[in-house]
Protein backbone atom coordinates (compact mmCIF):
# COMPACT_ATOMS: atom_id res chain seq x y z
CA UNK A 1 0.00 0.00 0.00
CA UNK A 2 1.20 3.48 -1.05
CA UNK A 3 -0.10 6.17 0.82
CA UNK A 4 0.64 10.29 0.42
CA UNK A 5 0.47 12.62 3.07
CA UNK A 6 -0.14 16.22 2.15
CA UNK A 7 0.20 19.55 4.08
CA UNK A 8 -1.64 22.34 1.83
CA UNK A 9 -0.43 25.56 1.48
CA UNK A 10 -1.01 28.20 -1.02
CA UNK A 11 2.76 29.35 -1.00
CA UNK A 12 4.37 25.74 -0.28
CA UNK A 13 2.33 22.41 0.13
CA UNK A 14 4.53 19.80 1.83
CA UNK A 15 3.97 16.12 0.19
CA UNK A 16 5.01 12.85 2.07
CA UNK A 17 5.03 9.14 0.34
CA UNK A 18 5.78 6.21 2.15
CA UNK A 19 4.96 2.30 1.73
CA UNK A 20 3.17 0.03 4.14
CA UNK A 21 3.81 -3.47 4.46
CA UNK A 22 1.75 -4.74 7.80
CA UNK A 23 3.49 -2.64 10.58
CA UNK A 24 6.99 -1.90 8.30
CA UNK A 25 6.87 1.66 6.79
CA UNK A 26 9.38 2.61 4.14
CA UNK A 27 9.74 6.20 2.43
CA UNK A 28 9.47 6.36 -1.16
CA UNK A 29 9.79 10.59 -1.38
CA UNK A 30 8.83 14.00 0.22
CA UNK A 31 9.20 17.35 -0.93
CA UNK A 32 7.43 20.48 -1.47
CA UNK A 33 5.41 22.31 -4.14
CA UNK A 34 6.27 25.98 -4.89
CA UNK A 35 4.61 28.44 -6.32
CA UNK A 36 5.25 31.91 -6.82
CA UNK A 37 3.66 34.22 -4.84
CA UNK A 38 3.68 36.98 -7.06
CA UNK A 39 0.86 35.06 -10.39
CA UNK A 40 -2.61 35.81 -9.38
CA UNK A 41 -4.36 33.41 -7.11
CA UNK A 42 -5.72 31.35 -10.17
CA UNK A 43 -2.43 30.59 -11.77
CA UNK A 44 -1.16 29.82 -8.24
CA UNK A 45 -3.72 27.09 -7.68
CA UNK A 46 -3.45 25.85 -11.39
CA UNK A 47 0.36 25.38 -10.92
CA UNK A 48 -0.32 23.70 -7.63
CA UNK A 49 -2.64 21.30 -9.19
CA UNK A 50 -0.19 20.49 -12.30
CA UNK A 51 2.65 19.34 -9.83
CA UNK A 52 0.73 17.64 -7.38
CA UNK A 53 -0.99 15.38 -10.39
CA UNK A 54 3.19 15.15 -11.43
CA UNK A 55 3.78 13.50 -8.29
CA UNK A 56 0.48 11.63 -7.85
CA UNK A 57 1.55 10.36 -11.70
CA UNK A 58 5.18 9.24 -10.14
CA UNK A 59 4.64 7.35 -7.40
CA UNK A 60 1.01 5.80 -8.11
CA UNK A 61 -0.50 6.10 -4.88
CA UNK A 62 -3.50 4.13 -3.07
CA UNK A 63 -4.53 6.28 -0.68
CA UNK A 64 -4.33 10.18 -0.07
CA UNK A 65 -4.40 11.81 3.16
CA UNK A 66 -5.00 15.69 3.86
CA UNK A 67 -4.23 18.10 7.11
CA UNK A 68 -7.21 19.58 8.17
CA UNK A 69 -7.60 23.17 7.96
CA UNK A 70 -6.92 25.46 11.03
CA UNK A 71 -8.30 28.72 11.25
CA UNK A 72 -6.45 31.57 11.70
CA UNK A 73 -6.86 35.31 12.85
CA UNK A 74 -6.73 36.53 9.09
CA UNK A 75 -9.64 35.28 7.47
CA UNK A 76 -8.17 36.34 4.46
CA UNK A 77 -5.61 34.18 4.76
CA UNK A 78 -7.69 31.62 6.31
CA UNK A 79 -10.02 31.55 2.62
CA UNK A 80 -6.85 31.92 0.44
CA UNK A 81 -5.45 28.22 2.61
CA UNK A 82 -8.96 26.92 2.33
CA UNK A 83 -8.60 27.54 -1.66
CA UNK A 84 -5.23 26.11 -1.80
CA UNK A 85 -6.56 23.15 0.35
CA UNK A 86 -9.59 22.36 -1.76
CA UNK A 87 -6.92 21.87 -4.82
CA UNK A 88 -4.37 19.01 -2.87
CA UNK A 89 -7.88 17.37 -1.79
CA UNK A 90 -9.63 17.54 -5.35
CA UNK A 91 -6.46 16.17 -7.13
CA UNK A 92 -6.15 12.84 -5.50
CA UNK A 93 -10.16 12.64 -5.68
CA UNK A 94 -10.32 12.88 -9.72
CA UNK A 95 -7.23 10.75 -9.72
CA UNK A 96 -9.66 7.85 -8.01
CA UNK A 97 -7.95 7.89 -4.52
CA UNK A 98 -9.92 7.99 -1.33
CA UNK A 99 -8.51 11.01 0.62
CA UNK A 100 -8.84 11.33 4.41
CA UNK A 101 -8.65 14.32 6.53
CA UNK A 102 -6.62 14.22 10.01
CA UNK A 103 -6.99 17.32 12.13
CA UNK A 104 -3.25 18.72 13.41
CA UNK A 105 -3.82 17.54 17.03
CA UNK A 106 -3.83 13.73 16.09
CA UNK A 107 -1.46 13.53 14.00
CA UNK A 108 1.28 14.95 16.10
CA UNK A 109 -0.76 12.64 18.91
CA UNK A 110 -0.05 9.57 16.71
CA UNK A 111 3.63 10.49 16.28
CA UNK A 112 4.67 12.01 18.89
CA UNK A 113 2.00 10.99 21.84
CA UNK A 114 1.22 14.27 22.62
CA UNK A 115 -1.05 16.45 20.72
CA UNK A 116 0.72 19.78 21.65
CA UNK A 117 3.84 18.72 20.22
CA UNK A 118 6.69 20.65 18.88
CA UNK A 119 7.19 20.93 14.65
CA UNK A 120 10.55 19.34 15.69
CA UNK A 121 9.24 16.79 17.84
CA UNK A 122 7.27 15.81 15.28
CA UNK A 123 9.82 15.74 13.07
CA UNK A 124 12.69 13.79 14.72
CA UNK A 125 9.85 11.34 15.25
CA UNK A 126 9.26 11.35 11.51
CA UNK A 127 13.39 10.57 10.89
CA UNK A 128 12.99 7.79 13.82
CA UNK A 129 9.98 5.66 12.10
CA UNK A 130 11.22 6.65 8.58
CA UNK A 131 14.89 5.76 8.43
CA UNK A 132 17.00 7.08 6.12
CA UNK A 133 14.60 9.58 5.22
CA UNK A 134 16.41 12.85 4.16
CA UNK A 135 13.58 15.11 4.67
CA UNK A 136 13.65 18.13 2.58
CA UNK A 137 11.93 20.74 4.93
CA UNK A 138 9.59 21.30 8.16
CA UNK A 139 6.68 21.02 5.41
CA UNK A 140 8.00 17.94 3.72
CA UNK A 141 8.39 16.49 7.66
CA UNK A 142 4.69 17.46 8.43
CA UNK A 143 3.55 15.64 5.16
CA UNK A 144 5.27 12.69 6.13
CA UNK A 145 3.95 12.88 9.43
CA UNK A 146 0.15 12.88 7.83
CA UNK A 147 1.09 9.62 5.95
CA UNK A 148 2.62 7.73 8.94
CA UNK A 149 -0.81 8.89 10.91
CA UNK A 150 -2.84 7.58 8.27
CA UNK A 151 -1.09 4.62 7.79
CA UNK A 152 -1.48 4.01 12.04
CA UNK A 153 -5.39 5.02 11.47
CA UNK A 154 -6.25 3.88 8.04
CA UNK A 155 -8.69 0.66 9.08
CA UNK A 156 -10.60 3.20 11.66
CA UNK A 157 -10.62 5.91 9.12
CA UNK A 158 -11.96 3.81 6.06
CA UNK A 159 -14.92 2.49 8.74
CA UNK A 160 -15.48 5.95 9.37
CA UNK A 161 -15.80 7.00 6.21
CA UNK A 162 -18.00 4.21 5.02
CA UNK A 163 -20.79 4.96 8.33
CA UNK A 164 -20.57 8.28 6.98
CA UNK A 165 -18.59 10.38 10.14
CA UNK A 166 -15.98 11.02 8.16
CA UNK A 167 -15.61 13.50 5.33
Amino acid sequence: MILIGLDPGLRRTGWGVIQVDGNHLAHLGNGVISVPSSDDLATRLSNLHRQLLSILTAFAPNEAAVEETFVNKNPKSTLKLGQARGVVMTVPALEGLPVFEYPPNRIKQSLVGSGHATKKQVEVMVRTLLPGAKVENADASDALAIAVCHAHHRQSAQKMRAAGLQK
